[in-house]
């Protein structure tokens, strides 16, 4: 493990900082429904076996002294495979509401920082023999991306299981003492930073000697992309959702991916943007039912900063924040206007220079960053599925819902596909939306405009 790999990023440190205030804390839950209930003893195994795959399932981090790196991953000397996985039974009645009502407590727990940020609870005795699988890590450990990565790990294509080779044990990381580690990561970060920033200067000086005035060009634009990333966010665009708690309430929705799929094609815009105009139809008549009125809202939306080669899990994302349009009246019009704006800010030329914009926020006391978080409206993540059915330990999965941390907006609303279906989950905060069901209602109807669009297709 490099010098990098080896400690948590400045992206997760600033979120992790931003823990202090536990309504900021980045818990992702997620939530599998299967037709029966898995193996034991497969599954204790599969999931042995992904510890030693996602080496982070089986690290904890540890503080540097005076601040002077960011925490480092270690090997937790005392994992114990039987803490972090649990067998439970599902609470009265054993439904899916019992199954969500668990599912918010743990989005709500705070994790053990002695221990691996990561538990995975198996809730048996829901009604026809189902089970329900629920998986709690902290965001520092994958993102949306990475987490379909770990699914691999513990996921078969056939419901007899998939072959995989057996993985030694994980390799020690180098332990040379406190002292030794923070001139190691600071040797490597310097050396980056003087070889990147010599390369940097290098083409700067020829582009200033060829094109002076492309130069001087380029070096505004990227001064004012900096300015729109970590430009301060004082108000809350909603009238609405303008209160912060610790409560949430986790609701789900199931959307057919093939209509979602045709909305997307028929306006010539990608299933991103018809996601995120669903929902922002969906946010639009909430405040309406509710009586208020809201033109734009603010959203936070992750931005993959993954390479081929990147190690399995981690968190390779920048959070983009940026306003958009709630009063455009016709759904595909308003998939128009989001496309243009999201794709604007995928190309933002700040992007991938997040890390560094958080190396400086992580440099701040942290109360002057915290409420820059609760005046964001919501947070909107399209995580690609699998387009075929997987199993786990001999139970077939029919449903997947994540549900992504509020992270201090009034809710968080992730997609993830599962063969043709939309697996919605919804995580709000109870003081932002204090009717989750009517919330709930709204986005379906959101959905359902713009999947009409694709259902006029079939009718052509």
């Amino acid at each position: 493990m490099d010098a990098h790999e080896s400690h948590m990023t400045e992206s997760d440190l600033f979120t992790w900082s931003m823990e202090q205030d536990p309504a900021l804390r980045s818990t992702i839950v997620t939530l599998l429904l299967l037709d029966s209930e898995p193996d034991r003893d497969r599954l204790w195994h599969t999931l042995d076996r992904a510890s030693h795959a996602v080496p982070r399932f089986r690290h904890r981090l540890v503080a540097a002294p005076l601040r002077l790196t960011p925490p480092r991953w270690l090997p937790d000397p005392d994992f114990d495979l039987s803490w972090h996985v649990r067998r439970l039974a599902a609470p009265a009645p054993g439904d899916l509401s019992a199954v969500l009502e668990f599912a918010r407590t743990e989005a709500m727990a705070a994790f053990d920082p002695a221990r691996p940020l990561w538990q995975f609870t198996v809730l048996s005795g829901l009604a026809d023999g189902r089970c329900a699988l629920v998986l709690k890590v902290h965001h520092s450990l994958t993102d949306g991306v990475g987490g379909i990565q770990i699914a691999g790990e513990i996921l078969d294509f056939e419901r007899e299981g998939t072959s995989r080779p057996e993985l030694a044990e994980s390799a020690e990381v180098d332990g040379n003492g406190a002292v030794g580690d923070i001139i190691t990561w600071n040797w490597a970060t310097g050396t980056e930073l003087v070889r990147d920033g010599v390369a940097t200067a290098v083409s700067a000086a020829r582009r200033t000697v060829t094109n002076p005035v492309g130069a001087v060009r380029d070096g505004v634009t990227l001064a004012r992309s900096l300015l729109r990333l970590a430009r301060p966010v004082t108000t809350t665009l909603s009238p609405l959702m303008t209160e912060r708690s610790l409560v949430r309430r986790l609701t789900v929705l199931d959307v057919p991916l093939p209509t979602l799929h045709r909305a997307a094609h028929r306006t010539g815009c990608t299933v991103n943007d018809a996601f995120l105009a669903a929902v922002l139809i969906g946010l639009r008549t909430y405040h309406e039912r509710r009586g208020a009125t809201v033109a734009r809202l603010r959203v936070a939306m992750p931005i993959s900063l993954r390479h081929p080669g990147d190690p399995i899990g981690g968190n390779r994302i920048s959070l983009a924040r940026f306003v958009v349009p709630a009063d455009i009246a016709e759904p595909d019009d308003l998939m128009h206007a989001l496309d243009g704006v999201v794709e604007g800010w995928r190309h933002e030329p700040a992007v991938p220079l997040s890390n560094a914009v958080a190396a400086t926020f992580n440099r701040l006391p942290v109360g002057l960053l915290t409420d820059m978080f609760k005046h964001v409206d919501f947070i909107a993540s399209d995580v690609p599925g699998s387009p075929v059915p997987l199993y786990v330990a001999g139970a077939e999965v029919q449903r997947i819902y994540a549900f992504g941390p509020t992270t201090g907006t009034a809710l968080n609303v992730t997609l993830v596909s599962h063969v043709e279906t939309c697996c919605v989950g919804i995580n709000s905060d109870a003081a932002a939306v204090t009717d989750p069901d009517l919330l709930t209602e709204c986005l379906a109807a959101g959905f359902r405009a713009v999947t009409a669009l694709g259902a006029a297709i079939l009718e052509d």
